[in-house]
């Protein structure tokens, strides 16, 4: 039977305005769920229903208000990821959980194989050793030869999110998180994210993706988790939450 590697138990986030007199939003409420190794968690729910708080929660872009995100690392640790020093939660980013959005945000004038390398020099890899890889993922994401070395900045949006997508990838996360990761993608190259993800998942990553395109979802998910107003308001497998 497989692990399970993370559990969220009443998860919230509040965001105060203080521009609007204090003003308390709830980007989500009550979240639970658990994921397991090799397992593939679809979030879904219209717009502004609390998918990507969840995820940036999670991933400790955001500070939760309230809850647990207890993860369980390579070593067997029990991380509350909500509460966590900020030096564990880099640590266990650099090493452990990938993260890719809709947007890029890569240091400027870095070539796109260096963007890719240096995630793998930051486990530790030496330089020679993570450009080959570099290029290999490159190759992957039908990445045109010639923008190699070119800064992605440059690239269309299509591109960009492949950049950003090998990054996520190349590292080997146990824990993979994806916000929207086929949104600005071309069928051809969906059809390759769907095959590397699914890859991936077989190798014993545990995935959660939020997704629009019910399509990609349907293909690549085990189970869906539906959200609507910042809860949680259907959990099953992947016919319940997208019919």
């Amino acid at each position: 039977m497989r692990n399970i590697i993370l559990a969220v138990n009443e998860l919230s986030k509040h965001f105060v305005l203080h521009i609007l007199d204090g003003k308390v939003i709830t980007g989500c409420a009550g979240v639970s769920f658990s994921l397991q190794q090799g397992e593939f968690l679809g979030i879904a729910g219209p717009s502004g229903a609390g998918k990507s708080t969840v995820i940036k929660c999670i991933y400790r872009t955001y500070l939760p208000s309230g809850g647990n995100v207890l993860y369980r690392t390579a070593g067997g640790r029990e991380v509350d990821l909500a509460r966590a020093p900020e030096r564990e939660v880099i640590r266990l980013r650099r090493l452990e959980i990938g993260y890719a959005s809709q947007f890029l945000k890569v240091m400027p004038r870095v070539p796109a194989v260096d963007v890719l390398a240096g995630e793998l020099r930051r486990k530790g890899w030496d330089m020679e050793r993570a450009r080959a890889r570099a290029r290999e993922y490159l190759a992957i994401m039908n990445i045109d030869r010639p923008l190699w070395d070119a800064y992605p900045s440059t690239f269309s949006g299509g591109e960009q999110q492949r950049i950003n997508l090998a990054r996520a990838l190349i590292t080997a996360p146990r824990l993979l998180l994806l916000d929207e990761p086929t949104a600005s993608l071309d069928p051809e190259t969906k059809k390759i994210v769907i095959r590397i993800l699914r890859d991936v998942k077989e190798q014993g990553t545990g995935i959660i993706g939020i997704f629009h395109d019910y399509d990609v979802m349907r293909r690549l998910v085990d189970r869906v988790f539906t959200m609507q107003s910042g809860r949680c308001s259907q959990a099953g497998d992947r016919r319940e939450g997208l019919m």
